[in-house]
């Protein structure tokens, strides 16, 4: 088994595991209700840990503070910076015109003032290392050797959707329970490319892909796509909204996969 399948599949049974075990503990009395959210979020950082055990395994302490530095590899040019906060943000904008020029009315805008957002996206940036260093650090650079950036971004966008998949069903408490999980898959997909975008022209800084992952956690519901009441996670969605968003996320996937290199650029060539 090669190691990025193995990544994979630790990654997959460790997260699964802990979003099952973390649901079943939900009605469970002390002491044990109390281990619920601490072995969820084992499993939401399931995929960094994974890949720092693989990494130290295969190449020691060297190839840890490699992959470490990443995570504060800070000097690009600032507008990637305004393409990490600002991208989810601009599809969501450019989603709402397009609904009101097709419907003649303005889509339900969210209510949380844009500061509020900002100071949202810094504080929870850090956090998505958690994820980032397993996906973008670990499984994206050896994707691309093998079948370059752009298909290793879609291959790595199924994947990471996928992964979300119990969220759909067994956690009332988050924001994807009982949503459409195809549409989540095409615009997790899309994200996932754009993402890798960005991750090309920056020379492989996880610091700038942690921060587009909390910008697009953190403005995704400037204007919902979310269904009220939705209860069938495998339909596809019923929101004119959800479908003009993925559609605009793809226009924007097939740009970048057409021009997308086929590895990071070197050291000087994104600053």
């Amino acid at each position: 088994m090669t190691s990025l399948l193995l990544f994979f599949v630790i990654t997959y049974v460790v997260t699964w595991a802990c979003f099952f075990g973390s649901a079943a503990l939900r009605d469970t009395g002390p002491p044990f209700a109390a281990l619920r959210w601490p072995v969820f979020y084992l499993g939401v950082f399931a995929p960094s840990l994974v890949a720092l055990a693989l990494t130290a395994r295969v190449d020691g302490s060297v190839g840890i503070q490699a992959l470490l530095r990443r995570l504060i590899q800070s000097q690009v040019r600032a507008r990637w910076y305004v393409f990490a906060v600002g991208y989810m943000a601009a599809i969501k904008l450019a989603s709402a015109l397009v609904y009101r020029l097709t419907t003649g009315t303005w889509p339900r805008f969210g209510e949380e003032a844009w500061y509020i957002i900002l100071v949202a996206i810094v504080f929870s940036t850090l956090g998505q290392a958690g994820e980032e260093i397993g996906w973008r650090g670990y499984a994206l650079p050896r994707l691309a050797e093998r079948i370059g950036l752009g298909g290793g971004s879609v291959i790595l966008g199924v994947t990471w959707a996928l992964w979300h998949l119990p969220l759909f069903f067994i956690f009332p408490e988050a924001d994807t329970h009982g949503q459409s999980f195809p549409g989540y898959l095409l615009s997790v997909t899309a994200l996932s490319v754009a993402i890798a975008w960005l991750y090309a022209h920056t020379r492989g800084s996880l610091l700038l892909t942690m921060l587009m992952h909390s910008a697009i956690n953190q403005t995704k519901n400037i204007v919902s796509s979310a269904v009220p009441g939705a209860t069938n996670p495998m339909a596809l969605s019923t929101s004119l909204l959800a479908w003009i968003t993925i559609g605009l996320l793809w226009l924007c996937a097939g740009y970048f996969l057409l021009r997308m290199p086929r590895v990071a650029q070197s050291p000087g060539e994104g600053e």
